[in-house]
This record gives structure tokens, C-alpha cells and sequence, in this order.
């Protein structure tokens, strides 16, 4: 997969592939799992070190194809040796090159640790697909849902994931979308430093969102931009509680020093 020009994409076009996903019948797996819910928010809370959500990914709009695909399952136990304290499986197959099957593979490698299905959620259908083959956690996107882009409201969505057993990370980048997020109350939170309409990247964004508002219980994960140790001391003095890596990791050729110069960060 190699890039595309970045005056092509747009956040609608992420959210056209997942209803062209859905009615492919991607999500419509075999495989199951049934386990209790492994709470992402309290493995962020008991890490002593810096809490790291590291991600499976082959593919971004943004970078095109990342790595060669090889079985995530093995990634994802080194991820884990290596100190990661959750893992995030994109399974969304435009762009990212995912898939709902590699994460079903990977709870059955990793029974203990929470897994977040990192997709472009538009639909129940993705959010009973990511519970019966064992994820933890949701992702929600709140500008798709501010433009009237997904199925129902995000509250809807958000209660029926929650419903199912499942946590919510709501994913903001704006500071009108920070603001209305923690009025709401939402336990797990993500701030993406990454603008998902130009591609941009700017790893302060967490710093100047934070600073406007104050997070009360919120659980706080700072995503995208993050490649060194020195970005995770950084987000953690801004008021991050956790850090969802997933370019650098996934580009460097020994993944488990990797994570593991960015778990001792502080």
C-alpha cells in the first residue's frame, strides 16, 4: 500500500470506508471470544512506569504502509514482554490495513491484557464485532459523530458499547470537543495530536488542551506524534496520563527495545 495525496482525504473518506466494510461483511467473523472485561482505565491507573497503549497497525492514510505484515499475535506478545500495558489493534482494512480477525487472534494470545479495537466506528455493527471476538474498549471519534457522519448520536453509541460491557475511549483534537467530552464526564479520554482532515501532526495540541480545562477524573491518553522518551516526560508534565504509540513503534526494526526505552521514561 503507498500513500495517497493528502489533499484527498478527509475524515468523511475514513468514514465511507467503514460503511462499505460493513456492508462487505467484513466484520462478520467466525471466531469468538468470551472473557470478562479487562479494564484499560485501571491498567493505565496501576502502571508505575509510563503507561503505554501500543498499537498494531500495517498501514496509515497518513504514512502509507508502515510494516510488512507479519503475525500480530507475535507482536503483540513482544509488546507486551516489553512492558506495554494495553494493546490497540486497528481493524479497520481501508488504509490501515486491519482486520476484526487479528484481533480476535490476539486476545486468544493475550488473555490478561485490555485490547482496544481501533477502527473508524460508525455503527453497532462494528461495536458488537470488536465484543464477541474480546476486545475491552471502543474507539469513538466525536467529530464523527459533531458532523452527523455515524449511524446514531455518539451518547447512543457510547451507552450501547457500555451496555455490551464494553469501555469508551473518546477521542477529541479541538478544544470545543475537549470541553464538551469532560462536561460529559467520560472516563477515558484521547487527545490526538493528529488533525484527521489535513494530517497534520502537532504533539503540543495535548499540552494546549489540557491547559484549558481542567480533567477532573477523566483518564487522559495522549495519541499520535510520539517517538521518543523525551515526548512521554514532556505529555506527562502537560497533565497525559497514558500514551498510544503505535508509527514509531511499528517502523523500528526491534519493537521490544523500543517500547521499552519508552516505558522507562519516567
Amino acid at each position: 500500500m503507498t500513500g495517497f495525496a493528502r489533499t484527498d482525504f478527509s475524515l468523511k473518506r475514513l468514514v465511507d470506508n467503514s460503511y462499505k466494510a460493513i456492508d462487505r461483511g467484513v466484520y462478520e467473523t467466525k471466531q469468538s471470544f468470551t472473557h470478562d472485561t479487562i479494564s484499560l482505565r485501571e491498567a493505565i491507573t496501576l502502571c508505575v512506569h509510563a503507561p503505554l497503549i501500543t498499537e498494531i497497525k500495517f498501514s496509515s492514510p497518513s504514512q502509507g504502509r508502515i510494516r510488512n505484515k507479519t503475525e500480530p499475535a507475535e507482536i503483540a506478545m513482544t509488546m507486551v514482554d516489553s512492558g506495554a500495558i494495553g494493546i490497540s489493534v486497528l481493524t479497520q482494512p481501508s488504509l490501515f490495513d486491519g482486520s476484526i480477525e487479528y484481533l480476535a487472534t490476539i486476545r486468544k494470545g493475550q488473555p490478561r491484557i485490555p485490547l482496544l479495537m481501533k477502527d473508524i466506528t460508525v455503527s453497532t455493527v462494528q461495536i458488537d464485532a470488536g465484543k464477541k471476538v474480546g476486545a475491552d474498549c471502543v474507539l469513538l471519534i466525536k467529530s464523527i459523530f459533531d458532523r452527523n457522519l455515524a449511524e446514531d448520536s455518539m451518547e447512543k453509541l457510547l451507552e450501547y458499547a457500555k451496555n455490551r460491557g464494553l469501555e469508551v475511549l473518546v477521542e477529541v483534537h479541538t478544544e470545543q470537543e475537549f470541553g464538551e467530552v469532560l462536561k460529559a464526564k467520560n472516563d477515558l479520554v484521547g487527545i490526538n495530536n493528529r488533525n484527521l482532515d489535513t494530517l497534520q501532526v502537532d504533539i503540543t495540541n495535548t499540552e494546549k488542551l489540557l491547559k484549558m480545562y481542567n480533567k477532573g477524573k477523566s483518564v487522559i491518553i495522549s495519541e499520535s506524534g510520539i517517538c521518543s522518551p523525551k515526548d512521554i516526560q514532556y505529555l506527562k508534565t502537560a497533565g497525559a496520563d497514558a500514551f498510544l504509540v503505535g508509527t514509531s513503534i511499528m517502523q523500528t526494526a526491534d519493537i521490544g527495545a523500543k517500547i521499552s526505552e519508552l516505558y522507562y521514561a519516567f
